[in-house]
Order: C-alpha cells, then sequence, then structure tokens
C-alpha cells in the first residue's frame, strides 16, 4: 500500500484527524486512515464515455475513510457528515441503486468482490470535505477512499487502474450513473501542480505542469437542476446512437473518439438534428482537448483559455447541459482580469464553473464574480482557490 509522502494541507490533517478520531470513539483503533481527492475537469467534458479524451486535476477537496476489522461479514459505515450509519452482509449485498450515499460503499464492496477479491468484515467512519452536488465528484472520492480501505483491511494488495475500473463500476451497477472512467481514473492518479491528459480508452496518461503563477478557482453556481442525471444518461444514449449510424459509412469506429469533424460533416447529415448536436460536441471536444494539451505544454495559457471557452459554447449550445447560472458564472468570470478562460465543469445542469486566474489577481476575481452573482441571482456563491493536488492514499501518518 502507498502511503502520501507530501506534506498535506492543514484541513487534509484536520478531516484526517476527525475520521479518526470518531472511529476511535464508536469502535476503538483504525488500522488507517484513507484519502481520496475529488476533482475539476480543465477541459473535455462528455467525452470520457465516448471513448475520448479528458483534462482533469485532483483538487484538495477529499474524502476520508477511518478503517478496522470486524469479526463477523457484516460492513457496518458511519457517515460523520449526515450523521448516520448503513450497515451490508457482504455475503448478501443486494443490487441495483436506492439513491442512498450508502450505495456508493455497498457497491465498491461488491464490486470488489466480483473481481475475486476476498474482503473482509469492516468498520468505517467517513469524512468529506468535497462539496456534494457540485460537480466536483464527491461520488469518486467517496467510492476510491472506500475501496482502499475494504482492501487494506483484508491485505489485499490494489493497481490504480484496476481500483479505478471497480470503482466505475460500482457506480454503474450501484448508484445508476453510466459514468465514464475520468472521476475515478484522476483520484487515483492524481499529481499536485498537474493536469493528466487522459485517453479514457487506453487508460494512457501524460502529467501536464501547470504553471505555479495560475490558480484553478471554482466557482459554484449554489444550484443542481433535478434533471441532471436522467439527462445525462439520455446524453450517452444520444451517443450511441450516432455510433451506429455512423457505423454504416465508418464501418470500423468503435465510439465517437473514432470519428473526425469532416466525417461527421460529411456523413451525419441525415441524423436527427438533437443526435448530430450531441455528435458534434463530443467530436469537437476530443479536438479541443489535445489542443489544449499541446498549448499547456508551451505555457499558452491565452490559448488555452479560448479553448475553454469554446469548450463551454458547445456545451452549452450543442450537448445542452448548461443552464442559466452556468452562463452567467462562465460571463463574469471572463470579464476580469487576470483571467485565461472560463467554462463549465462537471456534468451540467448546475453545480459549478472553472476558471484560470493569475494568481494575483484571485483575490480581485474572487470579490467581484461573487458580487455579480449575487446581484443577479439573489444565491451566494462558493468560490474555492485551488491547486492541483496529489492522487488517493493512506492518511494514517496523519492521525496521531
Amino acid at each position: 500500500m502507498t502511503t502520501e509522502q507530501s506534506e498535506q494541507p492543514n484541513d487534509w490533517q484536520a478531516s484526517t484527524r476527525l475520521a479518526a478520531h470518531e472511529f476511535k470513539r464508536q469502535f476503538g483503533e483504525p488500522i488507517g486512515v484513507f484519502r481520496a481527492p475529488g476533482r475539476v475537469n480543465l477541459i473535455g467534458e462528455h467525452t470520457d464515455y465516448n471513448d475520448g479524451f479528458v483534462m482533469p486535476a485532483a483538487l484538495q477537496f477529499s474524502t476520508y475513510v477511518a478503517a478496522g476489522p470486524r469479526i463477523d461479514r457484516k460492513l457496518n459505515v458511519y457517515s460523520v457528515d449526515f450523521g448516520e450509519s448503513r450497515c451490508f452482509d457482504l455475503g448478501n449485498i443486494s443490487a441495483g441503486p436506492t439513491g442512498h450515499w450508502g450505495d456508493y460503499v455497498r457497491g465498491v464492496a461488491a464490486a470488489l468482490q466480483a473481481r475475486g477479491n476476498a474482503i473482509r468484515g469492516a468498520n468505517l467512519v467517513v469524512k468529506g470535505d468535497v462539496p456534494i452536488g457540485a460537480g466536483l465528484s464527491s461520488s469518486a472520492a467517496l467510492e476510491v477512499s472506500t475501496a482502499l480501505a475494504l482492501l487494506t483491511n483484508s491485505g489485499l494488495s490494489w493497481s490504480r487502474v484496476q481500483l479505478a475500473e471497480t470503482c466505475q463500476r460500482a457506480e454503474h451497477e450501484y448508484a445508476g450513473t453510466n459514468c465514464g472512467i475520468m472521476d475515478q481514473f484522476i483520484s487515483c492518479f492524481g499529481r499536485a501542480n498537474h493536469a493528466l491528459l487522459l485517453d479514457c480508452r487506453s487508460l494512457t496518461f501524460e502529467m501536464l505542469e501547470i504553471n505555479s503563477h495560475v490558480r484553478i478557482v471554482v466557482c459554484n453556481t449554489m444550484v443542481r437542476h433535478e434533471l441532471a442525471s436522467g439527462e445525462y444518461n439520455s446524453r450517452r444514449v444520444d451517443c450511441e446512437a450516432g455510433v451506429r449510424f455512423l457505423r454504416q459509412f465508418l464501418p470500423s469506429i468503435r465510439a465517437l473518439r473514432d470519428v473526425t469533424l469532416t466525417q461527421l460533416q460529411q456523413y451525419g447529415a441525415s441524423l436527427p438534428e438533437v443526435t448530430y448536436k450531441r455528435c458534434h460536441h463530443v467530436v469537437s471536444e476530443n479536438a479541443r482537448v489535445l489542443e489544449a494539451a499541446s498549448a499547456l505544454k508551451k505555457s499558452d495559457l491565452s490559448r488555452f483559455g479560448v479553448l475553454m471557452g469554446e469548450s463551454h459554447l458547445s456545451l452549452r449550445d450543442s450537448y445542452e447541459v448548461s443552464c442559466k447560472e452556468l452562463d452567467l458564472m462562465v460571463d463574469l468570470a471572463g470579464q476580469c482580469n487576470g483571467v485565461y478562460g472560463a467554462r463549465m465543469t462537471g456534468g451540467g445542469f448546475g453545480g459549478c464553473a472553472v476558471a484560470l486566474v493569475e494568481s494575483d489577481a484571485v483575490d480581485e476575481f474572487t470579490v467581484a464574480v461573487a458580487q455579480g452573482y449575487q446581484r443577479a441571482t439573489g444565491l451566494q456563491p462558493e468560490i474555492y482557490v485551488c491547486t492541483a493536488a496529489d492522487g488517493a492514499g493512506e492518511v494514517a501518518h496523519l492521525i496521531s
């Protein structure tokens, strides 16, 4: 089991100790505390489940799981944040989603066992600081931290790729969201001060350094429209329909990742308008991600910012997953000094926008955006000034 070596911010230490101390209060001494971060996607939205390219970064916001063994085959988990417990029988885990946070925990346990892992009974205490419903992947952070805790408690080794794939399966089968691999992958593989360019088909990746004078600023609209989950799944259906149609002309394609804009324009004229728009976003977004990676390697943040703006317009007009609050937040961010670019991030229909901002302009940016958004909506946004963080690991060395 790998232990994080880099020094963690004080809030990480506080959350780690809180999870450990709550575990001691209820169950005794934990074997360790395990952390997995949330993420923000800089560019490459709704491309991961189309075998495409994405560029996320892990954030300091994380979920922490303190763990210890049981003598029976029960999985008993307590959430500090929700103040409630759930207990599952590892020999008889029910299938399908219930809409409860416990779905992610029992789903991870079931998915680990389905891969042949002999999971031992465990007590778990969960403490998270990833904003829920903000599109920063609190679900993947819970899945990955839970998986690390269960594997270590069972004396099992793990690879980060298998960990990400297992947690993705858990979300599909037990939370009911047909997500791509990005969220779980970046939670496992994140690196401080780097974004990660990921090929979601081959799972090959490249770490891209983010200039030290730039901050990742995440702007939470504080809205989450209820249609989000169903609409997310419907977009995936639209993309799959587009692939089936295009295969008549391009029989070798497996996903929209394999289609160029020229091919889409040539063969897609007979697609239903909505399906064509969905395909156009994904195909053009893949091209933007690759160009953005090239720009980041050259430290051309101005070009990177332009591509972020193009990504948002495509998500708004072609994929139709933005909303008036996200559009407003992106517009306000774009009006500020020191901003290279801004876009919505995450599944859409609320949640967060992300901006790349010069560090010496961050204070002015946060005030201007917060005041402008509150005046227009009556809502007080939450704005998080971030740098890219390390991926998942054990943080037991912080619990004393």
